[in-house]
C-alpha cells in the first residue's frame, strides 16, 4: 500500500519543483518524470518501512494521515539528491522524518494502525527461582 502519491508531492511542493527536478529530457524542463517520481517515492516508503517494521504489521492500512508528510519529505529529499544542501529546509525536513521514524522505532511515537495503537511494550520482569533453605535460625539452635 503507498503512503504518498504523486499527487501528494504536488499538493505539497508544487507541480512546477517536480517538473524541475524530474525531467531530464526537456528543456525546459516542461512534465513531471513519473517514472522518476514512482522511484523517490518507493525509496521513502522503503526507508519507512525499515524503521516502523519493527513495530507494526507492514504495510499499514488505513495509512495515518501523520505518515504522509514523513515519506514526502523524505522523497522529496531523495529528488533533490546531492543538490540538497546541508543548510536548506529540504536537507532539515529528511533529518527530522529519520528523527521521526527512530522515535516510531523506539516506541516513543505510537501510529494508529487499523485503527487501533500499537500495544505498548511491556516491561521485563526479574523471577528468581532456589531450592528451599536447608539452615535455618531454628535449625541451628544449640550449634
Amino acid at each position: 500500500m503507498a503512503y504518498v502519491t504523486q499527487q501528494d508531492l504536488i499538493d505539497r511542493f508544487g507541480s512546477t519543483e517536480l517538473i524541475q527536478l524530474t525531467d531530464r529530457t526537456n528543456m525546459p524542463a516542461t512534465t513531471i518524470d513519473a517514472t522518476v517520481v514512482a522511484a523517490a517515492i518507493s525509496d521513502a516508503e522503503n526507508v519507512a518501512d525499515s524503521y516502523m517494521a519493527k513495530r507494526y504489521a507492514l504495510p499499514l492500512s488505513p495509512v495515518p494521515d501523520v505518515l504522509v508528510p514523513v515519506v514526502a519529505n523524505i522523497a522529496r529529499y531523495n529528488l533533490y539528491g546531492e543538490r540538497a544542501e546541508k543548510e536548506s529546509a529540504i536537507y532539515r525536513n529528511y533529518k527530522d522524518a529519520i528523527a521521526w521514524l527512530k522515535d516510531v522505532s523506539s516506541g516513543t511515537v505510537q501510529l494508529e494502525a487499523d485503527g487501533v495503537a500499537a500495544d505498548q511494550p511491556t516491561s521485563g520482569q526479574v523471577q528468581v527461582s532456589a531450592p528451599d533453605r536447608v539452615f535455618t535460625r531454628d535449625s541451628l539452635k544449640g550449634y
